[in-house]
């Protein structure tokens, strides 16, 4: 079994809340997997909670602070780091979004962020944290569409998007949402500022990006970022030799897509497929 990832408690409140938390679980003679079952939750959740990664909702931070005899401690740390519309993970890369001119983006699983709409995206989050209250999911929901006004000012990035061809089959919430979201990546994509490129099945069985989704960002001034991120994790990478890797990777990508006017007609037979399964409630 691996060592467990060090952690620095000075990083981030939530890192302090994860150090603290993973202290007193090992203090109780608990396995990540032990403490989940108790709960009940995932252990996969109580790890990034010890990571900083991810601050648990206030029921379960309740539950934690009752099991693991922390007195109120964990009670009393959770309100200077209570969940936030973005994972903490996410937040480095949010701040630095509105700065970029460019993004590249490939999406493996979903729309990306800034071009779902509010019943996509409500969708996807109450699939991804069936548990969270409706709440916490309209704050999120509300969050992500708050970020979308960077497509919508004066001067907005370009922004290129290459969805894998699993995007458009996956019917997050059910055919009229999914009708109405890619009407909505079509009129996206008929604005100067944002291209679409489908990856399909049959030009890419396998790819440099099976396992995740990629953001490339520029910036009038500095150094390109990229932004890597999987289920409940993400990952900023600022030194130049990854950056280039992960650049390599785009255009790999870019390659084996296909040209921006033959992917507008696939999302097109998508969209009618979708239509056609909701024909009374889509216009």
């Amino acid at each position: 079994m691996p060592a467990p990832k060090e952690l620095d408690p000075s990083a981030s409140l939530a890192a302090l809340y994860g150090s603290k938390l993973r202290k007193l679980r090992v203090r109780a003679g608990l396995t990540q997997r032990q403490l989940g079952d108790k709960i009940p939750i995932a252990h996969s959740r109580i790890a990034q909670f010890e990571l900083g990664n991810e601050v648990p909702p206030e029921d379960v931070n309740r539950r934690l602070d009752e099991l693991l005899a922390a007195d109120g401690d964990l009670v009393d740390l959770w309100s200077h780091v209570k969940p936030m519309p973005h994972p903490q993970y996410a937040r480095r890369f949010m701040d630095l979004e509105p700065k970029a001119v460019k993004m590249l983006k490939f999406l493996s699983q979903v729309v990306p962020g800034l071009l779902q709409t509010e019943a996509y995206a409500r969708a996807q989050m109450r699939i991804g944290d069936p548990r969270e209250s409706d709440v916490r999911i309209e704050e999120r929901v509300q969050a992500r569409l708050a970020r979308q006004s960077v497509l919508r000012g004066d001067s907005p990035p370009l922004l290129w998007c290459i969805l894998d061809e699993a995007v458009l089959r996956r019917p997050i919430g059910g055919p009229l949402v999914m009708a109405e979201q890619l009407a909505h990546l079509v009129a996206w994509a008929h604005t100067p500022h944002v291209v679409l490129q489908v990856l399909p099945f049959a030009a890419a069985g396998s790819h440099p990006m099976l396992s995740g989704s990629l953001t490339i960002m520029s910036f009038r001034r500095g150094p390109d970022v990229v932004y890597i991120e999987g289920v409940r994790s993400g990952e900023l990478l600022k030194d130049a030799a990854e950056v280039a890797e992960y650049a390599l990777a785009y255009d790999l990508l870019q390659a084996s897509a296909l040209p921006p006017d033959k992917s507008l007609a696939v999302v097109h037979d998508f969209l009618e497929e979708y239509r056609a399964c909701a024909p009374l409630e889509v216009s």
